[in-house]
């Protein structure tokens, strides 16, 4: 995981992306090249304010010279940054099972977001910038569930005089 405190404002809401990790190292760009800004709702700021309380006491309670990782998902014991996805999916595996929720994929959460987001009538276009796709990927992947119980409305917009 690339997002590094720095790159998170909780008081503007929003989180930007500027870097991947390529072959366990850090690059400064994004997997679409262009640097992108990500608004926060409630639950991610939520969720950042508990991870930064954590990182905190991680600070504090380090007896070690090692410099602190800027990076907001942190290697378990050493390092800056997590090197392998291995890392993540035993944790996100884990959190899992604690709260009782099915196994599933690492990336569903991000299939489940984008569409809650189009079942919600949100616009497509705002959609796929959060997520760094092009809309014509949004809507090839995900087309089938912009439909919804407003399609008769949808219908309505078109006057019959056309």
């Amino acid at each position: 995981m690339d997002l590094q405190w720095g790159d998170i404002k909780l008081e503007a809401k929003i989180a930007n992306i500027r870097r991947i990790i390529v072959d366990g190292q850090p690059e400064g760009r994004s997997k679409t090249k262009h640097h992108r800004v990500i608004l926060l709702n409630a639950r991610a700021i939520h969720a950042l304010s508990k991870a930064q309380r954590l990182a905190d006491l991680r600070r504090m309670a380090s007896k070690s010279a090692t410099p602190i990782s800027p990076f907001v998902f942190q290697p378990g014991k050493g390092g800056m940054w997590i090197r392998e996805p291995s890392v993540t999916i035993n944790h996100f595996k884990l959190a899992l099972t604690a709260l009782g929720i099915r196994e599933r994929r690492q990336y569903d959460p991000r299939h489940t977001y984008a569409t809650m987001c189009l079942m919600a009538g949100m616009n497509p276009a705002f959609i796929a910038n959060q997520l760094g796709h092009r809309v014509e990927m949004l809507l090839t992947t995900y087309a089938k569930w912009i439909s919804s119980s407003s399609d008769w409305r949808e219908l309505e917009k078109l006057p019959a005089s056309v």
